[in-house]
């Protein structure tokens, strides 16, 4: 199974998805970083580079990380369809489920990266601004960016990296729910469609107050907020269950 692994996260970094998502994390911490406009949208001036990392996320984390996601958790799977290798590798006596379970893991380690390499930005475009300790607050913590007081860097760097977990955790059931409907459709467009089809859905269905404790896009801002063990809780559900059922659907897809 880690030779599976192995081969699976080399494909996964040549997918140009990947590449451009990565690059992507790493390249727009320096915009948010060094554009007034939208620093006085959040009425903030900033005073330590500790603070990029928030204005990162409640930029990114509405629409573009989770765009990201689901192109490349779509492309995973869709990718090997298109180019016709995926009936080849499943010849081979290793059964199916292995190879899906294989890219289930992949396309939960994508958001991983993809928070690891923004945090990697937000800290280096924030080095102009100083990484000691300071007075206020990183935004994403208590007090927001005004904070309680004097913070040092090492708990501005636990809160940081905290937040920044929490963040791909809550991309995770959009990352398995675009494989399943790879899974259903066997073409990265048409999935990559669905899953960014369904969280637009899903931002529409909160004017109905019954249902949007249930939806997963009101926890795209976890990072921040106080209901963490009930949204990581509903977001591990989402996963499991929509990981689940691409498991079960594969098995008996005529391939």
């Amino acid at each position: 199974m880690l030779k599976i692994l192995a081969w699976e996260f080399g494909k996964l970094i040549r997918l140009r998805s990947v590449q451009i998502g990565l690059a992507a994390a790493l390249l727009l911490p320096f915009l948010w970083a060094f554009a007034p406009g939208l620093r006085g949208q959040y009425g903030l001036e900033l005073v330590s580079g500790w603070q990029v990392p928030a204005l990162v996320l409640r930029t990114s984390m509405e629409f573009l990380f989770p765009f990201l996601v689901a192109i490349a958790s779509a492309e995973v799977l869709g990718s090997e369809v298109s180019m016709g290798t995926l009936k080849s590798v499943l010849l081979r006596p290793s059964p199916r489920w292995r190879l899906l379970l294989a890219k289930i893991a992949m396309v939960l380690l994508y958001p991983v990266l993809l928070l690891a390499v923004s945090l990697l930005g937000s800290l280096v475009a924030g080095l102009p601004f100083g990484l000691g300790g300071f007075f206020g607050g990183t935004g994403l913590g208590p007090g927001d960016f005004a904070g309680i007081g004097y913070i040092s860097p090492g708990t501005a760097f636990r809160e940081v990296l905290r937040a920044h977990l929490l963040a791909a955790m809550v991309l995770w059931p959009l990352a398995a729910l675009a494989l399943l409907f790879t899974v259903i459709f066997l073409s990265t467009t048409s999935a990559a469609l669905a899953a960014v089809s369904t969280l637009f859905l899903m931002r529409l269905l909160v004017v109905f107050p019954v249902l949007k404790d249930f939806l997963f896009t009101s926890y795209l801002n976890l990072y921040v907020s106080q209901q963490v063990a009930t949204g990581l809780s509903l977001m591990l559900i989402y996963a499991v269950g929509f990981a689940a059922l691409a498991l079960l659907i594969f098995e008996r897809k005529d391939i």
